[in-house]
């Protein structure tokens, strides 16, 4: 663990202690004032890593890292292309600065969000599991800034209206599916029959984002969806391409606001709480690890700026009731 600073009963001076490298480390900043200790002790754990890994450091490349890392089961989401980027480069050469400059030469297109993603997420997950394995320094990092963007969320009523006008049972049902469930689209587009159980109305969906599985519960009118399509194949076994495309003439055709697949994760999220669910609950439920993240993206506030009409109506009275 890094080196922590201390003051014993009665000494002025901050000492420090930790772990490092496997090794035990004691002994005295010879400072007074806590800030100057931290910045000792800061600069003496680095001095340490570099005198105690050089020779470990030197020999790990990332080929190498990523071995170690998916050895101990971790997945191997978005490695491909880091492998076929950084080929035999040593993880000592590793910094902040190397790892954004290869996330835009990775994805020179792509969103800030998705070098996040797709980048720094997978290499810090790599060479933090080698650093608790004592073979290289922790690392840590900012991300790309993200602009974040309110996302509307789909309710029932445009979901009726997208199913009323498909012009594909699989695409209404993909519809109900993803505010049914909060599924991702690519988790969606995974799902096998294999993966439905009909007696017990559940659905096992492997969670792409953060490579973990979760049971999702069928409500009635999604269960007897998914029993109403063809078995001849898979539930959904439609390339991405084709379901936006299926999606889009879909919304022309009903005359409605042209919402994403991933406004159905919204709708699933705000609809659960307008209807008193908890957030924890919902949390669970959609496969959020993150309250935090749940509340700041996903759960939408009524833009109804009459409710504050509230404040002057009786107790358990009804906006409409006027």
């Amino acid at each position: 663990m890094p080196l922590k600073i201390y003051r014993r009963k009665g000494n002025l001076v901050w000492s420090y202690r930790g772990t490092i490298a496997g090794h035990r480390q004691r002994g005295s900043t010879g400072a007074t004032d806590k800030e100057t200790a931290q910045r000792i002790a800061s600069a003496i754990e680095d001095r340490i890593w570099k005198r105690g890994l050089d020779g470990k450091e030197k020999a790990l490349t990332w080929p190498k890292a990523v071995a170690l890392y998916l050895a101990a089961g971790k997945s191997s989401r978005f490695l491909t292309n880091l492998i076929r980027y950084w080929v035999d480069a040593k993880v000592a050469d590793f910094n902040p600065g190397y790892i954004r400059q290869s996330a835009m030469d990775i994805y020179p297109n792509a969103k800030n969000s998705t070098r996040n993603r797709q980048v720094i997420v997978p290499a810090l997950a790599v060479i933090n599991h080698c650093a608790e394995l004592q073979l290289c320094p922790p690392l840590r990092m900012k991300r790309f800034k993200i602009d974040t963007k309110i996302k509307k969320p789909v309710t029932l009523e445009w979901i009726n209206a997208f199913r009323a006008n498909a012009d594909r049972v699989d695409i209404a049902t993909l519809a109900l599916f993803l505010f049914s469930t909060g599924a991702r689209i690519s988790e969606a587009l995974s799902v096998r029959w294999v993966d439905i159980d009909f007696k017990r109305r559940a659905v096992l969906i492997r969670q792409s984002k953060i490579g973990n599985e979760r049971i999702a519960h069928l409500p009635a009118e999604l269960f007897v969806a998914l029993a109403n399509l063809p078995r001849a194949r898979e539930p959904f076994a439609i390339a991405y391409t084709t379901a936006r495309d299926a999606w889009g003439r879909t919304v022309k055709a009903a005359g409605i606001e042209p919402l994403t697949f991933h406004s159905c994760r919204h709708g699933f999220a705000t609809t659960l709480a307008d209807r008193g669910v908890p957030v924890k609950t919902i949390a669970r439920l959609g496969g959020w690890k993150s309250t935090q993240h749940l509340f700041q993206t996903y759960l939408h506030a009524d833009e109804d700026p009459t409710l504050t009409d509230l404040l002057f109506d009786a107790p358990g009275k009804k906006k409409n009731a006027l």
